[in-house]
């Protein structure tokens, strides 16, 4: 079954072009109606095929910016191949400032590989996975910790030994100039982003950009211009770009630490910060009972705080804390 959205503009011409993918959309408000989800085309001869997304959250600004201001700013002549720019990927989400689609709660990045004729979070996750992958080199998807978390700058990807991208993906950790790496496995879980480009042989990598609902001062120029450091590396912009002012940690593991009770949490640390098994990670505060003291919570092993929850009323289950753990040399 074949997708229902089309784009405005010829994805197969050379040139500059903005336009939208047209999402059918039939509403109380509008019969026959469409989502307009914003994409840029930049095609200038053969060369290696990249796709950039930003907004697979609603709420994760970094990347909106990012690449809205490529958009603005990398001239075509520039380009060898072809960049494709998606800055608002669930544009519903992204319109509303919010994690999932308001129209279906839609988490895009839990959606792929998407249903061609489903809700409009499975809609656009089909398109992207089964229209713009295939014959697609390379996909970068700029996260960041949306309303409920922030993140020290992190690069997540994945290094598998019988990887066919293994080479490229070392050579691109440094490139970017992000201050820390996560190796993951989520390629290996259909829902990600990842495990779409897994699924049609496409090189990937994703960040994740400090958050918090706002823009970080100075964060855009900086992971914008690691950004383009990648794709002069391959090849896929010819101007070069100075090295990457850091060298990054590597983490080979994750963690989270989740809130127990339901309260007001306290952090004791904070992101960039070593913490050791057993220190003092937070307090629960439960005012509505007078007189309960706080329920303390403790790190389970060392590690290195990639990420802290924003707002201080939790329930049980929220995570309090991403944790980059083993960490290993470049």
């Amino acid at each position: 079954m074949s997708s229902l959205i089309t784009p405005t503009i010829d994805l197969d011409r050379d040139g500059m072009q903005t336009g939208y993918l047209r999402l059918p959309h039939s509403v109380h408000r509008s019969a026959y109606g469409f989502i307009p989800i914003p994409i840029a085309s930049l095609k200038n001869g053969d060369g290696p095929r990249v796709l950039l997304m930003g907004g697979t959250h609603g709420d994760e600004y970094e990347g909106q910016v990012i690449l809205s201001s490529l958009i603005r700013t990398l001239p075509l002549d520039q380009v060898t191949g072809q960049i494709i720019i998606l800055p608002m990927a669930n544009f519903p989400a992204a319109e509303a400032g919010l994690r999932t689609s308001p129209l279906d709660d839609g988490n895009l990045n839990r959606a792929f590989p998407g249903v061609a004729r489903g809700t409009p979070t499975e809609q656009i996750a089909y398109y992207i996975e089964h229209v713009l992958l295939p014959g697609t080199d390379y996909l970068f998807d700029l996260h960041s910790g949306g309303s409920s978390l922030i993140y020290e700058p992190t690069l997540l990807i994945s290094l598998k030994e019988d990887d066919p991208h293994r080479a490229i993906k070392r050579d691109i950790m440094g490139k970017f100039g992000l201050p820390n790496i996560l190796l993951t496995d989520r390629d290996e879980y259909g829902g990600y982003s990842s495990a779409a480009a897994l699924r049609q042989g496409v090189c990937s990598a994703t960040t994740e950009l400090a958050g918090g609902g706002s823009v970080t001062k100075g964060l855009p120029e900086a992971a914008g211009e690691g950004l383009l450091r990648v794709l002069h590396h391959i090849g896929a912009v010819k101007a070069a770009i100075p090295p990457a002012p850091v060298t990054p940690r590597i983490f080979a593991e994750e963690n989270h630490l989740f809130a127990s009770e339901p309260g007001l949490w306290e952090p004791l640390a904070d992101p960039g910060e070593d913490i050791k098994a057993g220190q003092p990670a937070a307090l629960i505060h439960r005012p509505e009972t007078p007189g309960c003291p706080p329920v303390e919570l403790l790190f389970e092993a060392d590690g290195m705080i990639l990420a802290k929850r924003q707002g201080a009323r939790v329930l049980r289950g929220d995570c309090l804390y991403h944790i980059g753990q083993q960490e290993i040399s470049g």
